[in-house]
């Protein structure tokens, strides 16, 4: 079959297609070697696993949990990350004060400071939204203040030969160019509040699907922990595709793709 016949065909299928594949594959070969281990899980049995877990309510608990926290830490970090990023993009005196400053905090990874945030909160939520704030308001401060940054002086230069005032200037022109750039980077700072949050209950907070995740494991119940990382997966994804869907609502084309 030649390529051109080809090719429609490789377009039609759906996305999922492969996945379901992958599992398909590796269903038949652990069944037919007969591999039993205390790590591995067949994928029927991994299903079975998290249809118990939807059904006695643990994997909601335990989502619950991990959002909660994702959210507090978002809401806090990048909001604080997200005004200050736009200060510097606006100010070069204040971009060039906060530098240094900036430079030496930013590459504290956010696991070193769990000690210090169990310190002050103790174990639970407060600690868990403390490191994933921490975590989120850097990328938020960069990519904000590059955003601002990014947007055209001609609409700046255009602003200021129409009169308008030093606010309006940012409020109605600066802000609005930018805001594509800074919701995209809304969508890397969820991504990295998620890794944060499963990061800190595997190591030190017994909440949220991270916990729940490493418990299996020490458990030797690999289908359960297989099917929380799935679940894991799955709410990855579906965060991702919702902002992505709002982003093209709010702004056409998803930033980093050619509009179609």
């Amino acid at each position: 079959m030649s390529r051109t016949r080809i090719d429609p065909v490789l377009r039609a299928l759906p996305a999922w297609l492969v996945p379901l594949a992958m599992l398909a594959v590796t269903e038949f070969a652990m069944r037919a070697s007969g591999i039993e281990s205390d790590g591995l899980a067949r994928p029927s049995e991994v299903a079975t696993a998290l249809l118990g877990l939807i059904g006695n309510g643990e994997i909601v608990l335990r989502t619950a949990e991990t959002i909660g926290a994702v959210t507090i830490g978002v809401a806090v970090g990048g909001t604080l990350g997200l005004l200050l990023g736009v200060w510097m993009g606006l100010s070069p005196t204040a971009a060039r004060l906060a530098s240094l400053t900036v430079e030496l905090v930013r590459p504290i990874p956010p696991v070193a400071i769990i000690p210090l945030m169990m310190l002050i909160y103790g174990l639970g939520i407060k600690m868990e939204a403390a490191i994933i704030a921490f975590a989120c308001f850097w990328p938020m401060l960069l990519l904000s203040r590059d955003a601002v940054l990014g947007v055209e002086p001609q609409l700046i230069e255009v602003s200021r030969m129409l009169g308008l005032p030093r606010r309006q200037q940012i409020t109605k022109i600066a802000l609005p160019a930018a805001l594509p750039r800074i919701f995209a980077a809304l969508r890397l700072t969820l991504g990295i509040a998620l890794i944060v949050a499963v990061t800190t209950e595997i190591a030190a907070n017994p909440i949220g699907i991270g916990y729940a995740i490493i418990s299996a494991g020490l458990s030797l119940r690999p289908e359960v922990m297989y099917a929380f990382l799935f679940w894991l997966a799955i709410l990855g994804w579906l965060l991702n595709t919702g902002l992505v869907a709002m982003h093209q609502h709010l702004f056409g084309a998803a930033y980093g793709e050619a509009p179609r």
